[in-house]
C-alpha cells in the first residue's frame, strides 16, 4: 500500500474557480474568433450572438457542454488490445509531434528529416518501456507536401504498435487518416470503441480557432476519435505576461473547443492540453525549458483536472540544440514536474530546440527519466510492520542482508532497475566499457533497438492494406 503519492500544485481552489469564471466571462464578452463555417453554424443554432466571425459564448452553454465530455479515455494499440487509460493522475509519455528537423547521431548534425528517419524512430519507440505512446514526431520532406500529414500516420502504424498522437495539416487529410485507422479496426464502431489515435487541435492565440483546426475537431468528434487541445498562449506576446493571465487565456480557448466539439457530437472524447511558453525577453525566443513555461503548464493541467477532464502538456523538452547537460536538466525537470502534477499525456521526450528538433539520443535518455519518475510516483510502500526490526534482527546472525528473503523478494519492486543509458558502474568498469557519456551510450543502444524484432509484428494483410491506401492517395 502506497503511503502517499508525491504531488505538486500551483493553484488553490479559490483561484481555480476565479480562473474558470473569468475564462467564461472572456468568452461571453470578448468572444472567440471562429473561422470554420460548420462551427459557426453550430453556434448560431444555439442562439450564440456574433459580430462577424467573433462569437460570444454564454456561460450556461459552456457548462452544458462540459457536462457531456467523458472523464476518461482508454486507448488501444494497433492490434486492438487495451494499452492505457487517461484519467485521474495516471501519467503517460509520448514523443512530441511535428518536429521539422532531425539530429543525426552519426554525423552530429541537425538536418531535414526523411521518411527513413521516421521509420527508424518509430521502431525504436516500439521498444521503449516508459514511452507508452508514439507520435507523428517528424515532418519529412521526401513525400509530396500534400501528403506530409497523413503519410506520417501511415509510417507510424506500419512500424509501431502503440497508440499515436497525430494531427492534420490540411482539411482534406482527415478522411485519409481515418481510412488508415479504420484499416486497423473491424468497423467504424470498433474504432470508436477502441481509439487508436489522438488528433491534436491547436487554437491560435489569442482567442482564435482557425478553419483547419476547428475542422479537425469537428471531424474527430463525429467519429468519436479523441481530440487533444494544444492551446499555445505566449506570455508577453500573444497572452498576458502574468502566468495566471496566460493560464486564464488557455482556459478560455479550451472551453471554446469543448463547446464546439460537444455541439458537433455530445460525448465526444477530449483532452485538455497545451503547449504554452513565455517569451524570452533577452533573445526573443519561446523557451520550452523555462521554469515559467513549466509553471503555466502546471496551472493549465490543474484547470483540466478541476473540470474532471483528461489532461495533456508539452513537458520534458529542452531548448538546447544537442543532448547535453542543459538538455538533461530541462528535460528531467519537466518530466518530473509533469509526473508530480499527474499529467495524463506528456508530450516532449526526444525534443530539442524549441520543439523544432527530434533526437533519438535524447529520446532514449528521456525514457530512463520517465522510468525514474514512474518509480517516484509509486511512492514509499507500507509492506507491513515491523518495518525494519525483524530484518535487523537477522542481520546480527549473517552480518549481511543481500541474501535476506526480504531483499530477494522485494528488490525488483522497491528499486528502479536502470537501463543501459544510466551509468552506475564503478570507474574501472566504466573505463573498460569504453568510458562513454550518456549521449554515446544512447547512440549505441539506438543501434541495438532498431535491429530488434518488433514487440508486436504487424500482420501481413494489414501491411498490404495500409500500403494500398497510401499508394492510392499518393497517385
Amino acid at each position: 500500500m502506497t503511503i502517499l503519492r508525491p504531488k505538486i500544485k500551483v493553484l488553490d481552489e479559490e483561484h481555480k474557480n476565479s480562473i474558470l469564471n473569468e475564462a467564461k466571462q472572456i468568452l461571453e464578452t470578448l468572444g472567440i474568433f471562429v473561422e470554420n463555417e460548420q462551427a459557426r453554424e453550430l453556434l448560431r443554432n444555439q442562439g450564440v450572438n456574433n459580430e462577424g466571425l467573433s462569437f460570444f459564448i454564454p456561460p450556461d452553454l459552456v457548462e452544458k457542454c462540459l457536462q457531456s465530455v467523458p472523464n476518461e479515455i482508454t486507448l488501444y494499440d494497433r492490434e486492438g488490445e487495451e494499452h492505457m487509460t487517461l484519467k485521474d493522475d495516471n501519467v503517460h509519455y509520448d514523443p512530441g509531434s511535428a518536429a521539422i528537423l532531425y539530429l543525426d547521431e552519426n554525423s552530429g548534425e541537425t538536418r531535414e528529416a526523411t521518411a527513413n528517419d521516421f521509420i527508424r524512430f518509430s521502431k525504436i519507440v516500439g521498444h521503449l518501456k516508459y514511452i507508452e505512446a508514439q507520435s507523428t514526431a517528424l515532418v519529412y520532406q521526401d513525400v509530396p507536401k500534400e501528403a506530409q500529414d497523413w503519410h506520417r500516420l501511415y509510417i507510424a502504424l506500419s512500424n509501431c504498435h502503440k497508440p499515436v498522437i497525430t494531427g492534420t495539416f490540411k482539411k482534406e487529410s482527415f478522411s485519409i487518416m481515418r481510412e488508415l485507422l479504420l484499416s486497423c479496426r473491424l468497423s467504424e464502431d470498433d474504432l470508436a470503441r477502441k481509439p487508436l489515435a489522438i488528433f491534436d487541435a491547436c487554437p491560435s492565440p489569442p482567442l482564435k480557432w482557425s478553419d483547419l483546426t476547428t475542422q479537425s475537431l469537428i471531424d474527430a468528434a463525429k467519429s468519436m476519435i479523441p481530440s487533444e487541445f494544444v492551446s499555445m498562449p505566449l506570455a508577453g506576446a500573444s497572452a498576458p505576461i502574468t502566468l495566471i493571465g496566460s493560464i486564464t487565456q488557455h482556459c478560455a480557448e479550451c472551453l471554446a473547443g469543448v463547446t464546439i466539439a460537444q455541439l458537433a457530437n455530445p460525448g465526444a472524447p477530449l483532452i485538455w492540453g497545451g503547449s504554452p511558453a513565455i517569451l524570452d525577453m533577452k533573445y526573443g525566443t519561446t523557451p520550452m525549458g523555462a521554469i515559467e513555461t513549466m509553471m503555466i503548464n502546471l496551472g493549465d493541467v490543474e484547470m483540466g483536472k478541476y473540470l474532471k477532464l483528461p489532461t495533456h502538456a508539452y513537458m520534458g523538452l529542452s531548448d538546447s540544440k544537442v543532448p547535453d547537460a542543459q538538455s538533461g536538466f530541462e528535460g528531467g525537470m519537466g518530466a518530473l514536474l509533469a509526473g508530480l502534477a499527474g499529467v495524463n499525456m506528456v508530450s516532449g521526450p526526444g525534443m530539442l530546440d524549441f520543439e523544432s528538433t527530434q533526437s533519438v539520443e535524447k529520446l532514449l535518455i528521456d525514457n530512463e527519466i520517465a522510468g525514474m519518475v514512474k518509480r517516484l510516483l509509486r511512492g514509499i510502500e507500507d509492506r507491513g510492520t515491523p518495518f525494519a526490526l525483524d530484518i535487523l534482527k537477522d542481520y546480527s546472525e549473517t552480518e549481511e542482508l543481500l541474501s535476506h528473503p526480504s531483499t530477494l523478494n522485494l528488490f525488483r519492486k522497491e528499486l528502479f532497475i536502470a537501463g543501459p543509458i544510466i551509468d552506475r558502474m564503478s570507474r574501472d568498469a566504466w573505463n573498460n566499457a569504453g568510458a562513454n557519456s550518456a549521449r554515446k551510450r544512447a547512440k549505441i543502444e539506438a543501434k541495438k533497438l532498431e535491429s530488434k524484432p518488433a514487440i508486436k509484428p504487424i500482420d501481413d494483410n494489414l501491411v498490404k492494406e495500409l500500403k494500398l491506401i497510401t499508394t492510392t492517395h499518393l497517385k
